[in-house]
């Protein structure tokens, strides 16, 4: 029994390490991914799997798949280290699970498809394409991304998961749960990614059938916002009315109190300064490509990000511009009373085409009529198809917009930019 045991062990490594070395000889830009990708054997699991640091592997499952099908254990591999390479595992505990599995499959499929390599070919491939066809007519090139958001939309039904699942499944995700200590980090691997991305370039078999791989590498390697750490920008100096521990010495307060019944020797100041947001626009685009439910969600996640992060005066003075190529609204926001009577009753209006500079036309006459004393910003959420003003403010303008576009203009130079994730507007509906 142990003789068949070390055996199975013995000729399952022999396959692995074949399917490493196909992978490394048609797809030589992979050699940094595949040599941070250890293998191990993980008896008895009946799967392949990855944690993001090795490379999972029962060899009982290895010779089956083996048997079944002399390319599918290189096809799994290359699976498995496409996931790795496009991150897919570090997101797995904000999103919705099961539909991000989906996705992430029939990303990483559709890449292996489309690179044609000889050695990872299966015989329902045929049917896989007419699939992605399919897909792709309604979703665009298929990242993990733009499919998991389209699953969003139109959510599969059980018939359909499995059918996809049958198509596109090679490996198991129960390792991609969050950890503390990580053998190596998201940051890591996107360097590798990079790597990879800019070796395409040099490799000339790379230049047809890669545009899906660099697409999804895109996706990867593309900054991420910190959209609460950008509101920071919006922050003034001003008084609030606090009690200030920093400026009195409490031995002397609590001495007079002692000796001198309730007399403190030294009252607290109610003033000090703080870094407090305080007056600054939010512009919405209210042209036809912008939902009202986004819309809403943005505002409320803003309003939360401020709120939550006590950034806010006990007076403030917001203002919610609506626009598209002419302002249609203004709500002025005083206290958390008026924003959330407005999220409730408030109404989009405009819904024509986009022109972003008459909302800076409005707003420099807000300021000429006394309106700010200090406006230290101005937010714009907006698809990113319109007209940009050419003088610049002297305040700071954030264009936000919802999901990377890549035939969105560049924003004017003087001007930041944030991409916010379809997720994050979500989860702030839910």
């Amino acid at each position: 029994m142990e003789a068949d045991t070390q055996r199975t062990s013995g000729l399952a490594a022999k396959v692995m390490r074949l399917a490493h070395d196909d992978i490394l000889i048609h797809l030589r830009f992979f050699d940094a991914a595949l040599a941070r990708l250890t293998m191990k054997e993980s008896t008895n699991s009946g799967c392949m799997a990855t944690d993001g640091s090795a490379l999972f592997y029962d060899p009982v499952f290895v010779l089956k798949c083996y048997r079944q099908d002399t390319h599918l254990v290189t096809r799994c591999c290359l699976h498995l280290l496409l996931h790795c390479i496009f991150c897919h595992s570090f997101q797995y505990d904000k999103l919705d699970a099961p539909l991000w599995d989906l996705a992430v499959d029939v990303a990483v499929e559709n890449v292996i498809l489309e690179m044609k390599l000889p050695g990872a070919s299966l015989q329902q491939d045929e049917d896989a394409e007419k699939k992605l066809r399919v897909l792709r007519e309604d979703v665009g090139h298929l990242t993990a991304e733009r499919i998991y958001r389209y699953f969003r939309s139109n959510p599969p039904t059980d018939n359909e998961k499995e059918a996809l699942s049958r198509l596109f499944k090679r490996d198991e995700h129960m390792l991609w749960k969050p950890r503390e200590e990580l053998e190596i980090t998201q940051e890591q691997w996107r360097k590798i990614s990079e790597r990879i991305k800019a070796d395409l370039k040099s490799f000339t078999r790379a230049k047809s059938g890669a545009e899906s791989l660099e697409k999804n590498l895109e996706e990867t390697t593309r900054d991420r916002y910190d959209y609460s750490g950008i509101l920071r920008k919006f922050m003034v100096m001003g008084e609030d009315i606090t009690v200030n521990d920093e400026e009195y010495d409490y031995i002397y307060y609590t001495y007079g109190l002692k000796h001198y019944g309730n007399l403190p020797l030294i009252e607290p100041l109610e003033y000090k300064e703080t870094n407090k947001v305080k007056e600054f626009v939010i512009a919405i685009d209210t042209s036809a490509s912008c939902r009202g439910a986004i819309v809403k969600a943005f505002l409320q996640k803003t309003y939360s990000i401020l709120k939550g992060a006590e950034n806010f005066f006990h007076k403030i003075n917001v203002h919610i511009i609506q626009c598209d190529n002419e302002v249609q609204s203004d709500t002025k926001i005083t206290n958390e009373d008026d924003f959330q009577r407005f999220m409730e009753y408030g109404k989009l209006s405009g819904f024509g085409a986009t022109d972003f500079r008459p909302v800076f036309a409005y707003v420099d006459k807000l300021r000429r009529q006394g309106e700010f004393e200090n406006l230290k910003g101005l937010i714009y959420f907006t698809d990113g198809y319109g007209i940009y003003p050419e003088r610049m403010p002297d305040y700071d303008v954030i264009f936000a917009f919802l999901d990377e576009d890549e035939h969105r203009a560049p924003v004017p130079p003087w001007s930041m930019k944030v991409i916010l994730e379809s997720e994050e507007l979500e989860e702030q509906q839910e």
